[in-house]
């Protein structure tokens, strides 16, 4: 447990950031099963394989904003009003366009990756702070993988 109980900045960041683990993991996994042409499997695995990293996460921040003494998101209504990745209700997108939709979501949440350490910082919330280094490094590596495959 954090050595203080209900720390709001650092819980209202962590849900920021879950809400938009959330919203791009379901994009992801949107992408891997509507992804078609020449690199299906390829785009297929790429993005199943990311989906699940995301979703690994979702439980760890869920526990540091209870661990910080304050509720965390209650339902899919909750994370609609939080989220800033904007979901993608298309019918069909072109494969490079959920790519490169991806990389800048993932550059999204690592923006509130680098606001949720910063408010852990800030509070001296080292836990939560050495947690984000680990999800800052894995959405980097996202989002190499994604412009690598559009040959960035």
């Amino acid at each position: 447990m954090s050595d203080k109980k209900n720390q709001p900045a650092v819980a209202d960041a962590l849900n920021a950031l879950l809400a938009d683990s959330f919203a791009l993991y379901l994009k992801t996994k949107n992408y891997h099963w509507h992804v078609q042409g020449p690199r299906f499997r390829e785009l297929h695995l790429l993005f199943d394989e990311q989906a699940a990293q995301i979703l690994a996460t979702t439980d760890l921040i869920a526990e540091r904003v209870r661990k910080n003494g304050a509720p965390t998101l209650r339902s899919i209504g909750d994370v609609s009003r939080r989220q800033s990745i904007k979901d993608d209700d298309a019918a069909s997108v072109e494969p490079d366009a959920m790519i490169k939709a991806l990389a800048a979501d993932n550059r999204t949440l690592l923006g509130q990756l680098k606001e949720t350490k910063a408010a852990a910082e800030s509070d001296g919330d080292i836990a939560t702070s050495g947690l984000v280094d680990g999800w800052a490094d894995e959405t980097q590596q996202r989002i190499w993988f994604l412009e690598a495959t559009l040959g960035y």
